[in-house]
């Protein structure tokens, strides 16, 4: 079979998607490479399409359980010899999976890196001919992402002592340049083909909300919700928290994170997958490789610490294509919870203090740009790209900014003060933090600063009875301008030359506000319809989710690896009435329209039967 007779065969796809065909040809043809491709772009395709087409058994490297368990179970439903070990695996399904790959009746293997030194691994893998080796989450490799895992380092050496030299293909979904090359350098990559795709995600809306009372504003967005959604707290109190707030409010919620055990966890993790769960509250430990593809919601309860760590989580939402909704949650607090974490961060590797310095200085630049995004009046969209190297002059149209009713207002006067207080606090030998120079501004008697002796500032309570939350919201914008920095050790306020200049020049400074609340980002309901055909019906697709679920149940599979969202939306457009006609759904492939091809027949059939 040719590359695309194995895509529309197993995968249900007539033709590739941007970047990977040209991956699978570089892999078929024996050469290495590298793909930096969005989530939910089809990584996974890119090399599994070659481990179908060549000789042996590909071992597929993976960080999460949870990942190798929902790749091995789609693989497995679309008739792919497929499988995992890790540690959740009972001794006797270990030996029959060897079994298996000595047999020859493996395509793909997937493992964790811990696995690759493991004799017993070794062993087996000495004994298969391995044509491939892929890697998921390359990033993980490089201790400047923000994912090192120091498992990773071992890749390279078990590629070198297998007994032939296999293809290494590497997959990220977000990668800058330093780190494109250390996933080059410490995977061992030879002139590898390096392509990256392009960042954006069409289907996604991204909106920024200041909420002065989060757990309202939270309640609001999901009560209007239905669907799976993930909301990300940056702290386990705050998913405890979080989890209890939305179960108290009658929300089918629950919580995850690391200080939780192996076993609740999994729990957890099965009931959202399998839809017992509609949101889980979740700190970055959650997520990784999570394949469900129809989350259309999520919301971040706090900021996180760079823009790529946000992308990557906002990207789990929508990986059916669908259209899905990103929430930034932006309070003052995130951001000093997030240098905190820096400060307190890369314990964990052995660095010089030197690389640390450096790792700790290029982490909060990159809670700057975070910020940014927070702040930003512009296309939200437009600003990850860019951020991304994807430079473009369009608004998305649909994000909250392009969304919002913004006015121009002169901020000249207020940055005078601003500025002119973190000069007098220079002058003083006692630069302070932007909440401090804010409290100096506002006249606050907090006990701190009277001891100080700060009170005598001539900048002292020169903007009481000014807003704090404008204030604070003008300060922010004066730091993304680069009027002055916090970006060192100890986080103080420090002018820039442009500060400088802006005071001499007697210049203007402008900046937007909202003239109203943000309008909710509304997701166009017609986009669900898959464009195929206009005759598409929402009564259709619930009736056709309900026989989803009953045969995930039978089959003992999350609902979307019998189908995704995507693929019944397809059917409520074209409408099978035969298996032939079938085949011709999104994502239908020959061994599911077999499989599951005359019950969603007949259903559809009965419901058309049922209008006439």
């Amino acid at each position: 079979m040719t590359k695309t007779e194995v895509l529309r065969k197993y995968f249900g796809h007539k033709a590739f998607r941007g970047g990977q065909e040209q991956l699978a040809d570089r892999i078929l043809s024996g050469g290495d490479c590298l793909g930096v491709m969005p989530t939910g772009a089809g990584k996974s395709v890119c090399f599994q399409v070659p481990a179908l087409m060549l000789p042996g058994t590909t071992i597929v490297i993976s960080p999460l359980i949870s990942l190798m368990q929902d790749q091995v179970n789609a693989l497995v439903q679309n008739g792919i010899e497929a499988a995992c070990i890790n540690s959740a695996i009972t001794s006797e399904e270990y030996f029959a999976v060897c079994g298996m790959a000595q047999q020859g009746r493996l395509k793909l293997l997937y493992v964790a890196p811990e696995r690759l030194e493991t004799e017993g691994f070794a062993g087996l893998c000495s004994e298969l001919e391995i044509p491939l080796v892929a890697v998921d989450e390359a990033h993980c490799v490089s201790h400047w992402g923000q994912d090192f895992r120091p498992s990773y380092l071992k890749i390279q050496r078990f590629v070198e002592e297998l007994r032939r030299r296999p293809v290494v293909a590497a997959f990220t979904a977000t990668a800058t340049e330093t780190v494109k090359r250390d996933i080059v350098e410490l995977l061992g990559l030879r002139d590898p083909l390096v392509l990256t795709t392009g960042f954006d995600r069409p289907n996604l809306s991204f909106e920024v909300r200041t909420p002065t009372q989060p757990d309202v504003e939270l309640l609001d967005i999901l009560k209007e919700h239905t669907g799976s959604a993930i909301v990300y707290c940056s702290t386990r109190r705050n998913v405890e928290k979080v989890a209890d707030l939305l179960q108290r409010n009658e929300i089918r919620a629950g919580a995850y994170h690391a200080g939780m055990s192996k076993e609740e966890r999994a729990r957890v993790q099965n009931d959202f997958i399998y839809d017992r769960l509609d949101v889980i509250a979740a700190t970055n430990a959650f997520g990784m490789g999570i394949d469900k593809s129809n989350v259309s919601l999520v919301v971040h309860y706090n900021m996180p610490k760079d823009i790529e760590s946000y992308y990557q989580e906002a990207g789990r939402a929508g990986r059916d294509g669908e259209p899905a909704r990103c929430i930034l949650f932006y309070r003052y607090e995130d951001v000093k919870l997030a240098e905190y974490m820096i400060n307190a961060g890369h314990e964990e590797i052995q660095l010089s203090e030197q690389e640390r310095e450096e790792l700790i200085r290029r982490d909060k630049a990159r809670l700057r740009k975070m910020q940014g995004y927070a702040n930003t009046t512009t296309c939200l969209r437009r600003y990850i790209l860019n951020y991304f190297g994807e430079h473009t002059d369009k608004d998305c149209g649909n994000c909250g900014n392009c969304l919002a009713d913004f006015e121009t207002v002169d901020i000249t006067l207020e940055a005078q003060k601003i500025l002119s207080c973190i000069f007098r606090l220079k002058q003083r030998r006692f630069p302070l933090g932007k909440l401090r120079v804010s409290q100096i501004l506002l006249g606050s008697k907090d006990k701190k600063l009277l001891e100080w002796g700060l009170s005598s500032l001539s900048t002292y309570g020169i903007m009481n009875g000014e807003d704090r939350f404008r204030l604070r919201d003008i300060i922010e914008y004066l730091e993304t301008q680069d009027y002055f920095t916090t970006d060192n050790p100890k986080n103080v306020c420090v002018l820039l030359p442009k500060a400088d200049d802006f005071i001499k020049s007697n210049g203007r400074i402008l900046m937007k506000f909202r003239k109203q609340a943000k309008k909710p980002v509304v997701v166009n309901e017609k986009a669900r319809y898959n464009t195929e055909t206009p005759h598409s019906n929402p009564e259709l697709f619930e009736r056709l989710r309900g026989l989803r679920r009953k045969l995930a149940g039978e089959l003992h599979v999350p609902p979307y690896v019998v189908f995704t969202d995507a693929s019944l939306w397809s059917m409520c457009a074209l409408l099978p009435k035969t298996q032939d006609e079938f085949l011709a759904v999104s994502g239908v492939g020959t061994r599911k329209a077999q499989q599951f091809g005359k019950v969603f027949v007949e259903e559809i059939t009965s419901y058309l039967n049922a209008r006439t």
